[in-house]
């Protein structure tokens, strides 16, 4: 009666590209002239 259950990854990669998102639209709302280049350098 052993089962192995094999846990998904997706559940953290949804969380991620949700709170990556929300941080993007925090800059965007809060007067960041240059969203793209603040993303560039937040990511790097």
């Amino acid at each position: 009666m052993d089962e192995n259950i094999q846990k998904s990854c997706w559940g953290v990669t949804a969380w991620a590209v949700v709170l990556a998102g929300g941080a993007l639209a925090l800059l965007y709302v809060f007067g960041s002239s240059d969203v793209t280049q603040t993303a560039v350098v937040a990511i790097q």
